[in-house]
């Protein structure tokens, strides 16, 4: 019956591991295609100008991959150093996420007034030549959310000098419209659209917050289960 209960195990968690690599997989995929095809798609900060979509996307789908191998591996062959290996790395990662949920609340006042810091001075850099990632994001971001600026229109005024609003902050889009009256343009701020969606999203995203971290309990349980019992039948064997 034991052994059965472990074998059911040991496929479950193989299965399992091969869906986590296959989804790393994916989201590589996703990210070097955004890379290749977009440049710096979604580069918004100045300050951290290799945050971009397609980077972000490598380096969680790379992570993902070597984790869901490790895991794979280390039940395919019941494996002691891979399977504690991957119970490591995957226990270091859910630390992480908790600790920076935490800090997130603690000190949101202060990040979000950097994030406003910070994305004012990336405007600096909207348009200039090498640039087109953070010019592009801008543009999706005002066009799609009806915004405009920061944390007000006026901060383009700022950038140019004068009057004036990227076209991407008109109503009604057409060439060189913002540079005509302030009423035939968007006037909310941007970072309060954004955040207002993330509110209005907050189920959804708690909802996949939950189910990404039992999915990583679960592969602790598992692989810590089957590393206990590899060590005992080491033991038995001995």
């Amino acid at each position: 019956m034991a052994e059965g209960c472990m074998m059911a195990l040991r496929y479950g968690m193989v299965f399992f591991n091969l869906l986590f690599w296959l989804g790393g997989c994916g989201i590589l995929g996703v990210g070097i295609w955004l890379s290749v095809t977009q440049g710096n798609f979604a580069t918004l900060s100045s300050s951290l100008p290799s945050l971009s979509a397609a980077n972000l996307l490598i380096a969680v789908g790379t992570i993902i991959m070597v984790i869901g191998c490790l895991g794979c591996v280390g039940a395919v062959k019941e494996s002691r150093p891979l399977l504690l290996a991957f119970f490591i790395l995957l226990l270091l990662i859910f630390f992480l996420e908790i600790i920076s949920i935490m800090l997130f609340f603690i000190y949101q006042d202060e990040i979000d007034r950097y994030a406003q810091r910070d994305l004012k001075k990336g405007l600096q850099l909207f348009g200039t030549e090498g640039n087109v990632g953070l010019t592009n994001a801008w543009m999706i971001v005002q066009t799609d959310f009806r915004c405009c600026g920061v944390t007000n229109h006026t901060d383009w005024f700022e950038v140019y000098n004068a009057t004036r609003v990227p076209d991407s902050c008109c109503l009604e889009y057409s060439d060189n419209c913002g540079l005509d009256n302030p009423g035939t343009w968007w006037t909310a701020p941007c970072y309060e659209r954004v955040k207002d969606w993330l509110n209005d999203n907050l189920v959804a995203l708690w909802i996949f917050a939950l189910c990404t971290a039992l999915t990583q309990i679960l592969g602790l349980v598992f692989s810590m289960t089957m590393f206990c019992q590899a060590v005992k039948v080491e033991t038995f064997y001995a």
